[in-house]
């Protein structure tokens, strides 16, 4: 089912004040619901690699998947959606392919990724992250954090050390517990939620949001909202003008329409007698 005229997006990225070069990928393919963004390290270049490997592997694989298999089922061992299946298979296969090639390609040794993907689908989202790349909901002008990093920083707020706060202004910030490509094997992180119309949803790398507070750019979509390209290219400007130490990307999607999904109409009839 294409979501064209049901969600609006704009994807970009920037090298940023410091960098000499981009090792962020990101990837908007509107029309499947799928949203993609890697934020890769390690090597010279070789986190542009991983990154890369991890975004065309994680298009690629769900693209193929949405077109061939029936979405509306739940797994029956999970009780998770078949889009987060689909969504949690795919990253595990390029924490693979990424893990590979960093053992047998010399260049590519340490190179890793984290990366925060999501599906929609019948009017909910599937979300997915590993790291510390971030997934964001502005609902009902409540702005919220919906992925929890994993970062040192993060497990010491969780056991007390740090307040949310405090957190936000700790230079701390960089040391990711979990990447794609460090391991053979990789624990990715799951969440559903239903999707409501007028909701914006945000991914970015940390280069956005260690260079802005949350709060400021809960201001920016107010502020924006109108424009969707605007509002990214204003949050790109403001993390340079902070000092934009690190490579930005920001994939922006604001729900225009409900999505339903067409039930087929087996079950349909199956329902009328539930």
């Amino acid at each position: 089912m294409s979501l064209q005229g049901k969600i609006s997006s704009v994807a970009l990225t920037d090298t940023g004040k410091i960098r000499d070069h981009n090792e962020d990928m990101i990837c908007a393919e509107g029309d499947i619901g799928l949203f993609v963004l890697a934020d890769g390290m390690g090597g010279y270049n070789a986190g542009e690699v991983a990154s890369g490997i991890a975004v065309k592997t994680i298009t690629n694989l769900v693209r193929d998947a949405i077109g061939r298999e029936d979405l509306t089922a739940p797994d029956a061992a999970t009780g998770l959606s078949r889009p987060s299946i689909i969504l949690r298979d795919a990253i595990h296969r390029a924490n693979k392919i990424i893990y590979h090639t960093s053992k047998t390609q010399p260049q590519c040794e340490g190179m890793g990724t984290t990366v925060v993907a999501c599906i929609f689908f019948d009017n909910k989202i599937s979300m997915a992250h590993v790291g510390d790349s971030r997934l964001y909901r502005l609902r009902d002008n409540r702005f919220e954090q919906m992925t929890l990093d994993h970062s040192l920083l993060q497990e010491l707020v969780d056991r007390g050390f740090y307040s949310q706060e405090e957190a936000q202004r700790a230079t701390n910030k960089n040391y990711v517990t979990r990447a794609l490509g460090v391991e053979q094997n990789v624990e990715v992180e799951i969440n559903e939620q239903p999707v409501h119309k007028s909701d914006y949803y945000v991914l970015c790398s940390d280069g956005l949001s260690d260079m802005i507070e949350d709060e400021d750019i809960h201001l920016t979509i107010s502020t924006f909202s109108a424009n969707l390209d605007t509002v990214a290219k204003q949050l790109i400007k403001q993390s340079n003008d902070n000092g934009g130490r690190d490579n930005i990307s920001v994939i922006m999607t604001h729900i225009v329409e409900p999505f339903p999904a067409r039930r087929r109409i087996f079950d349909k009839i199956l329902g009328w007698f539930g």
